[in-house]
């Protein structure tokens, strides 16, 4: 059989940024918060300077692939495209005439009086690279073009920034596209598809002159050159593209050459980068370069890699997929433009949908708390295909290009820009549960909530109804890892009833205030659940919140969930005594899923209370490697198949599986519990042992999610007809070991104390 596992105001904003510098320096992948809120920071990873809020900019009606910012604040735009219209205007109203450049002004995004034309006779011209000469007197254009403003040229012209005119000094002609520049005092380095400059042989990388004559160098590559940067001291020249070999030397997709003569001093062995994957861009800092990488097809490399400018060793990469166009470092922080997606592999979020825009330490390479995005666009699609940044009236603009059409979820073509301010979004409002197990006190449990530009959130707890909060608090959260915070309210008396409301602020803007949300105070524990924490669960659903999308984690660990597609809320009669309710999942879409990733469970026991008149099926919980999608590795699961029985499955070279011999799709609820350890796999339904073998004791290995309601049955025995669970669920647990028979049947005798 298959494998059935894998299926096939700006200083505001200042002042905000120095107040929680050190909270944003903590390290993503590794944060979890603490009790008190608190979560673990590193010296090393810099405050991200910038908000995600996009600035009002104009827009173009195609694909920007090239920028290049000037010190004086002025933003040239190259790419495919005939006109620029003002920010909010839909594609064809109030368009100005822009053939394939635009310059704008940094502070503002308005276009500046600097208008040329690069037209090709026949074909579409494009412009792909732009950059500054070191005293910003010229802008080098390269690209595929025959002519700037009526002037005739090759793929490669000079633009006198002071008059915006052609200079005709310049003139050499380049044979195909021209994709890189960089450019120093008295050269121009070149990069693109051509084998000839100037009427002599020059293979996909290039140097000439400021007078455009034709120099010595040579670093002949055997396919494409897609970046071209000069180290900070003007010794080496970085090279990135398609190629597999520099003047003869073997270097895939990237090398160091030297800067006078193009001799290789630094090459990259195969599989350093995948042969399937390319380097787009690269960009450097004092001490390092970053290179921004693209891949097709299987075993790829989409992410970036930070290497040392010593030794052009490599500091750090990060594996997420979703190839990456550009990246660009500022006051340490190395920002990045891609569509990414399925970050797990280095600590990021596991497959939500794509993220086109990036932050990271120039030092480490987990994602940092900024989260602007665009869509993918039109073209290829990619979304962001190039960034540039520069300082005006004493602040700081990060702008992005490319071929998207919306950025933050509002229509804006081909260009978005950033600043350091000013910050106006508040952070999401705050998803609340409140636990009344122990006697005498009421636990406040919520979500962390999400901000876009900050990690570092302030918790606010208001009590019946107070203007003044009881509780004051701190967390760190990122869209994908919004970890459970718990403050317990002792301050009560049995038989009372008191309600609490939550906001969340990122010290400039603060959200409403959650619904409030009601609970009366227990004389006396609650039996069932009670006994579900002390026999060790490390994950425990009860499932009593309101509408959100938050399943608290009742147990010390916090371990919470996250809820899909709105299932049905409270839900009764509940399936055990005392103050609680049930959540009902349709069979179509509706799950829930751990906020944690947790690592192989090789013992385990999953328990769960099942109501369902299906006819279906269904997973009804289980283990799985993603949690937006059908996962691809899926097993430690119980499933019901279309008949009402039972099935326990994990995976070990196949798929082993124990099934019930009655039906329990009768309407009524049924207590279910599955464990594996040394002793094998036994399947309980209502306190008796329905399903056992002693030598099934291993299960897959790998890193995943709990799942409930719903994931992959492909290629499973007795496979249902829906791969989601139409029915009430109640009172799920997971546990570390394997429970006893006695154990599973105390919780079962439990359900009316």
């Amino acid at each position: 059989m298959m494998n059935p596992t894998t299926g096939r105001g700006p200083t505001g904003r200042r002042r905000r940024a120095r107040a929680a510098a050190g909270a944003l320096c903590l390290l993503a992948g590794a944060l979890t918060a603490t009790a008190s809120g608190t979560s673990p920071v590193s010296a090393l990873t810099p405050p991200v300077a910038l908000t995600a809020d996009d600035l009002t900019t104009w827009q173009t009606n195609g694909i920007v692939w090239s920028m290049a910012a000037s010190d004086a604040g002025v933003v040239y735009a190259g790419g495919t495209f005939s006109s620029v219209r003002p920010p909010g205007a839909a594609a064809g109203t109030s368009e100005q005439q822009a053939l394939n450049f635009a310059a704008f002004d940094a502070a503002t995004g308005e276009p500046t009086g600097c208008a040329l034309s690069f037209t090709l006779s026949s074909g579409t011209a494009t412009v792909r690279a732009l950059a500054l000469s070191p005293d910003q007197k010229t802008l080098y254009v390269g690209g595929q073009f025959g002519a700037v403003n009526g002037v005739g040229v090759s793929n490669i012209a000079a633009i006198d920034t002071a008059t915006c005119t052609p200079r005709q000094d310049f003139k050499v002609s380049v044979t195909a596209t021209v994709r890189a520049l960089a450019v120093t005092s008295d050269t121009v380095y070149l990069g693109g598809d051509f084998n000839k400059v100037a009427g002599q042989t020059r293979n996909k990388f290039a140097a000439v002159t400021t007078g455009a004559a034709l120099k010595p160098w040579k670093a002949d590559a055997d396919d494409v050159g897609r970046a071209v940067e000069l180290t900070p001291d003007g010794r080496r020249v970085l090279l990135g593209g398609n190629f597999f070999k520099v003047n003869g030397t073997t270097s895939h997709a990237l090398a160091v050459v030297d800067a006078t003569t193009g001799a290789v001093v630094k090459g990259y062995p195969a599989g350093f980068i995948p042969d399937t994957s390319t380097v787009q861009d690269i960009t450097t800092d004092a001490t390092g370069f970053y290179t921004a990488n693209e891949g097709t097809g299987g075993g790829v490399f989409d992410g970036r890699i930070a290497l040392n400018l010593g030794d052009f060793a490599q500091r750090w990469r990060d594996t997420c997929l979703g190839a990456t166009q550009a990246v660009l470092v500022h006051e340490g922080v190395l920002y990045s433009g891609s569509h990414a997606h399925d970050c797990a592999s280095m600590g990021g979020f596991p497959d939500q949908p794509r993220r086109h825009l990036l932050a990271q330490s120039v030092n480490d390479p987990k994602l940092l708390p900024w989260f602007p995005d665009t869509n993918d666009g039109i073209g290829e699609p990619v979304g962001p295909r190039v960034m540039a940044q520069t300082d005006k009236g004493g602040h700081h603009y990060l702008w992005v290009g490319g071929e998207f059409t919306t950025v933050n979820g509002v229509r804006q073509q081909g260009l978005t820009r950033f600043a350091d301010g000013p910050d106006t979004g508040a952070p999401w409002v705050p998803n609340i549960s409140l636990s009344t197990v122990a006697p005498g006190k009421i636990e406040v449990n919520w979500q962390t909530s999400f901000d876009a530009d900050d990690g570092e959130l302030t918790y606010r707890i208001y009590k019946d109804g107070a203007a003044t909060p009881v509780h004051t608090t701190t967390g760190y959260s990122l869209f994908w890892d919004r970890p459970q915070l718990r403050w317990t309210d002792t301050d009560v008396a049995p038989g009372e009833t008191h309600s609490y409301r939550i906001s969340a602020s990122d010290g400039t803007n603060t959200s409403a205030k959650s619904p409030a949300l009601s609970a009366t105070v227990t004389a006396t524990a609650q039996k069932y659940p009670a006994r579900v924490l002390s026999d060790g669960a490390s994950l425990y659903w009860r499932y009593d919140e309101g509408t959100s999308t938050f399943a608290a984690d009742t147990g010390s660990g916090r371990n919470n969930g996250f809820l899909r597609n709105s299932p049905a809320y409270r839900q009764t009669p509940a399936a055990v005594a005392g103050p609680s309710t049930a959540i009902g999942f349709n069979g179509t879409n509706q799950y829930a899923y751990s906020n944690k990733r947790h690592a192989h469970p090789a013992r385990f026991s999953v328990e769960t209370w099942i109501r369902t008149t299906t006819a279906k099926g269904g997973r009804i919980i289980g283990f799985g490697n993603v949690t937006m999608q059908n996962s691809t590795q899926f097993d430690k699961h119980v499933y019901m198949r279309d008949d009402g029985r039972l099935v326990f499955g994990v995976y070990n070279g196949g798929a082993r599986t124990i099934t019930t011999p009655a039906a329990y799709n009768n309407g009524a609820w049924h207590h279910v519990v599955a464990t594996q350890g040394t002793g094998g796999m036994a399947l309980y339904v209502d306190g008796k042992l329905r399903a056992s073998n002693t030598s099934y004791t291993v299960n897959q290995k790998y890193s995943g999610y709990w799942r409930v309601g719903g994931d992959n049955l492909n290629n499973w025995p007795g496979r249902p007809t829906s791969n989601f669970f139409a029915g009430q669920v109640d009172e799920t647990a997971v546990y570390p070991t394997a429970l006893s028979a006695s154990t599973v049947g105390a919780h079962y005798a439990l359900r009316t104390g």
